[in-house]
C-alpha cells in the first residue's frame, strides 16, 4: 500500500456534540511533516478516557471529536527526518502525540508531564492542526510517539498496552520495592492490568480491593494472592495498616477516600490513576499521623512505554479482551457505560 506524504483525507468515527452517537466523519489531513508518520490503523483500544471526553466530564470538548488512544497499525509513509521506523512497521500510539523536548521535565525523560504536551485527541497540535484519534482508518502524528511493537505482542493485546498498561507499569515501577505488598483498587480495564504488572515486578502480595465479590475469581486468575472486599466500615478496619502501596485506578468523587489510605501500613503510597470528575474530600489526619503519601501518575514517559512493552512482552502480561469490529462502536462505548466489558475492548478495522 502506497501513502502520499502529501495532504490526505482520513475517515473516522466522531461524535458532534456531548454524549451522542459516533458517526462516519472525514477530516483534512495536512501533508505530512518531516517528523511525522501515518499510520493504518488497524486496532484500537476503547477507554474509559474516551468516555470521559465525549461527556465532557473533565471539561469542555471541542466537537467534532474523533476519540480512542490505543492505537495499532502500520507505518505507511514518514517523515524526511524521522529514521528510527521504516515503512511497514507495526507501531503503537497511546494517549500522548507530542511535547516540546524542550523543558526540564523533557529533558529529565517526564515528557509525559510537559506543560505544552499534545494528547492524542481533544487537542491541537503547536502548528494548529487538530489531533484526531484512533476510532478511524489512519491517524498521523509525531515519530517519536509512535513504539515500535515486540514481534510477540499481537497487535489486539497490544494494543490497550498503550494506555491502560503504561498507566499502571510506570507507577508501579517508579514506587515499588522487592516484596512490597500491593494493592489495586478497582479491578477493570486498569485494574487487571495492574495485578498482573505488580505480581510481575516482584510483589510478595497482590491484593485485589473491591466493593463486591464479584472479580474475586478473575482477581486469581490474573495472580492476585488476596481478594478483600471492603463493603463496610468493619471491613476496612479490620485490613488496615497491611499495604505498602496501593493503586487506585477508581475514580469516583465519593468513595471513602480515607478509609482507602488507612489500608497503607505506615509510610506506604496511595496512587492515583483514576482521575474523578469532581473534587474528593479527604482528612489529611490519615496521612500526617502515618506519614503516608498521596501520589498522582499520570500515563507514563516515552522510555517508560518502551520499558513496558517490553516487559510485557517478556512476562507475558496479556489484557483480556474482547474485539469488535470498528463499526461497532457504538455498541462498545454503550456497553462500556453499564460496565458489560470483561475487561477491554479493541476496536478492530476490518
Amino acid at each position: 500500500m502506497t501513502v502520499s506524504s502529501g495532504p490526505v483525507q482520513i475517515t473516522g468515527y466522531a461524535a458532534h456534540a456531548k454524549g451522542a452517537d459516533l458517526v462516519p466523519f472525514t477530516y483534512d489531513a495536512p501533508a505530512l511533516g518531516a517528523d511525522d508518520v501515518h499510520i493504518e490503523i488497524s486496532h484500537c483500544g476503547v477507554c474509559h478516557s474516551d468516555i470521559h471526553t465525549l461527556d465532557e466530564g473533565w471539561g469542555p470538548t471541542a466537537y467534532p471529536c474523533i476519540v480512542g488512544h490505543e492505537i495499532v497499525g502500520t507505518v505507511q509513509a514518514i517523515g524526511e527526518h524521522v529514521t528510527h521506523l521504516a515503512v511497514g512497521d507495526r507501531v503503537g500510539v497511546g494517549a500522548q502525540c507530542g511535547a516540546c523536548s524542550r523543558c526540564s521535565t523533557c529533558l529529565h525523560g517526564k515528557d509525559n508531564l510537559c506543560g505544552h504536551g499534545v494528547f492524542t485527541y481533544n487537542a491541537t497540535h503547536p502548528s494548529g492542526r487538530v489531533a484526531y484519534g484512533g476510532y478511524a482508518q489512519a491517524v498521523r502524528v509525531p515519530g517519536d510517539y509512535a513504539f515500535k511493537l515486540p514481534a510477540d505482542l499481537p497487535s489486539d493485546v497490544a494494543a490497550p498496552l498503550l494506555c491502560a498498561g503504561v498507566t499502571v507499569f510506570a507507577p508501579l515501577k517508579r514506587h515499588m520495592f522487592p516484596g512490597a505488598r500491593v494493592g489495586v483498587v478497582g479491578i477493570g480495564g486498569l485494574g487487571h492490568l495492574a495485578v498482573q504488572f505488580a505480581k510481575a515486578l516482584g510483589a510478595s502480595e497482590v491484593v485485589g480491593l473491591s466493593t463486591s465479590d464479584r472479580k474475586a475469581k478473575d482477581a486469581a486468575a490474573l495472580g492476585a494472592t488476596k481478594f478483600v472486599v471492603l463493603n463496610s466500615p468493619e471491613a476496612f478496619a479490620a485490613n488496615s495498616n497491611t499495604l505498602d502501596i496501593i493503586l487506585c485506578t477508581a475514580s469516583h468523587h465519593d468513595m471513602p477516600w480515607d478509609a482507602y489510605v488507612n489500608l497503607l501500613d505506615a509510610e506506604g503510597k496511595f496512587i492515583v490513576v483514576g482521575l474523578p470528575e469532581d473534587s474528593i474530600k479527604i482528612n489529611l489526619a490519615s496521612v500526617i499521623f502515618r506519614q503516608r503519601s498521596i501520589v498522582g501518575s499520570l500515563i507514563g514517559a516515552k522510555n517508560e512505554i518502551v520499558d513496558m512493552l517490553d516487559f510485557a512482552a517478556k512476562h507475558k502480561v496479556r489484557p483480556w479482551i474482547e474485539t469488535m469490529p470498528m463499526t461497532e462502536v457504538n455498541t462498545a462505548i454503550a456497553r462500556l457505560r453499564k460496565g458489560d466489558v470483561t475487561y477491554r475492548f479493541v476496536l478492530k478495522n476490518e
